[in-house]
């Protein structure tokens, strides 16, 4: 299998993303849930008011992360990204991004509760990656660190 075709393999299978965001020289680490498309974007949740939404407002460029459940037997495996995350904004983005996102992670009411919510209203948030490091001992035993730059 060529490694495009695994990282979007582990894209579809993983539902859970690390994602770094910086402020003034200091990196912040969280976990958000998220979708991909067909082209590889990245789409999350997210309430406006938490501290890495507010740092991609100031800092697009983000750093993530996803791993599958693994035992200490298995052979390693993760996916690691770099790219440029946005708040979506176009009525169209967002129907869009609802489309891939409902059903995988949240209903559809559930989304609309989210973005209603009066203290912590959500948004969509899109990321386009620039580069993937795979990880991957199971299919590249010899080199198991592939990367894959998107144009």
């Amino acid at each position: 299998m060529e490694v495009k075709q695994l990282i979007q393999t582990y894209l579809q299978d993983a539902k859970m993303m690390h994602l770094a965001t910086v402020s003034n020289g200091k990196p912040w680490v969280c976990n958000v849930w998220f979708a991909t498309d067909d082209s590889m974007s990245i789409y999350y949740f997210s309430a406006t008011t938490t501290r890495h939404s507010a740092e991609v407002m100031e800092d697009p460029y983000v750093a993530g992360s996803m791993c599958l459940p693994q035992t200490p037997q298995d052979k390693s495996r993760g996916l690691q990204f770099e790219g440029v995350a946005s708040l979506l904004t176009d009525e169209g983005d967002v129907q869009k991004t609802i489309s891939v996102y409902k059903d995988r992670i949240f209903s559809s009411e559930q989304i609309e509760q989210f973005i209603a919510h009066p203290d912590r209203p959500h948004r969509f948030y899109r990321i386009k990656p620039e580069l993937f490091v795979l990880f991957d001992a199971e299919h590249f035993p010899k080199n198991a660190r592939q990367e894959f730059r998107l144009s």
